[in-house]
């Protein structure tokens, strides 16, 4: 399967590879490569980094970036994801069909089918617009797929990877401490992480080390505590355990953390947060919940078994108190807005129905 290629690419290069390693004996890696995605149930983006992986072993990418991406690309397709290249300028650009609702990222049309940039990061500025790329049209009969953004279950790391790392904050006048179990591979999974919507981004799930470090600890702290005092305690444990930054100071750009990433990082901001907020609330207590994106801000608001008082929402005919997990200048209650966004217009991206 290593096939000698140079540095530069175009539609014929491309054509040779395609033409050589499709008579190389390349049925044993892509048999083993499928089984082990359905052996541990990966989803899509962590399979692709398993992908990512096999084609650095066979061909580094410091070493030959566009054969590292052909790899890529082949192994992609032969796995049954319908992934494309275009040439052009001297790059290399790798994109895969998808179906889904995605931000932030470029893309591309074909046949009135959307193929999303999988690569473009690795360009950085020296990306050009869409048309500077010419599609290279090899059909492969197993190409039939297309790939999902969305992550419902992290893979299973081994657990000597993983680090503490001592959070603390005060709740009535007590401080609780925690030892997280912190992944940095997270960080890795999630680098070129695009805008997803809403309801995946809030389904992230955690990993079983760092689920297991803080989420039966938060249950027996919640112990005895009403249900409004127990999601007031993890309102207050997601805004004021954790820094807060904003993603242009902190990253340079916008950039949404999973809830293992905010436990992870030393700041985030009120996307972060607000993530975080669901998934505890979603996990203890599972009630329904929207998020309301303002022009500058993202909040939530809490549908509770029993009324509470202060600010809320009437959304579907169903009465949702305003739950803030950001830092703000006054120390918000259960039921209360910041007094900035109260005039403000506001449009819920998600809306959260246990099912019963």
């Amino acid at each position: 399967m290593v096939i000698r290629t140079d540095n530069s690419v175009s539609e014929s290069s491309v054509k040779k590879f395609y033409t050589d390693i499709n008579l190389a004996n390349y049925h044993e890696l892509v048999t083993s490569l499928i089984s082990y995605k359905e052996k541990y149930k990966l989803n899509d983006w962590i399979y692709y980094q398993l992908i990512r992986k096999t084609a650095e072993q066979i061909s580094p990418k410091a070493e030959n970036y566009s054969r590292y991406t052909l790899y890529k690309w082949f192994l992609l397709n032969k796995c049954g994801y319908d992934a494309r290249l275009a040439v052009g300028k001297g790059q290399i650009i790798f994109y895969v069909r998808n179906e889904e609702d995605i931000s932030d990222i470029p893309f591309f049309m074909i046949n009135d089918k959307k193929y999303m940039c999988l690569n473009y990061h690795d360009y950085g500025k020296l990306f050009q617009q869409a048309n500077t790329y010419k599609p290279v049209n090899i059909a492969i009969a197993e190409a039939r797929n297309a790939f999902s953004y969305k992550v419902t279950r992290m893979p299973d790391f081994k657990p000597d990877s993983y680090v503490e790392k001592d959070v603390e904050f005060s709740y009535k006048q007590k401080t609780y401490h925690f030892k997280l179990k912190v992944n940095n591979d997270v960080e890795t999974i999630f680098a070129n992480y695009p805008g997803v919507d809403f309801e995946s981004y809030f389904n992230i799930p955690l990993s079983r080390e760092t689920y297991s470090s803080l989420i039966p600890i938060l249950k027996n702290n919640l112990k005895g505590m009403e249900q409004k005092k127990g999601v007031d305690y993890l309102m207050r444990f997601t805004r004021y355990a954790f820094l807060y930054e904003n993603d242009q100071d902190n990253f340079g750009k916008e950039k949404r953390l999973s809830p293992e990433q905010t436990l992870l990082n030393k700041y985030s901001d009120c996307d972060d947060r607000a993530a975080l907020f669901f998934y505890l609330v979603k996990e203890i207590y599972n009630l329904p919940m929207v998020a309301l994106l303002y022009p500058t801000h993202l909040t939530m608001a809490v549908q509770f078994d029993k009324p509470v008082k202060g600010d809320f929402l009437i959304y579907k005919g169903k009465k949702y108190a305003f739950c803030e997990p950001t830092p703000q200048q006054k120390d918000l209650k259960i039921g209360q807005l910041s007094a900035q966004l109260k005039n403000m217009q506001y449009k819920v991206v998600y809306n959260y129905e246990p099912v019963k």
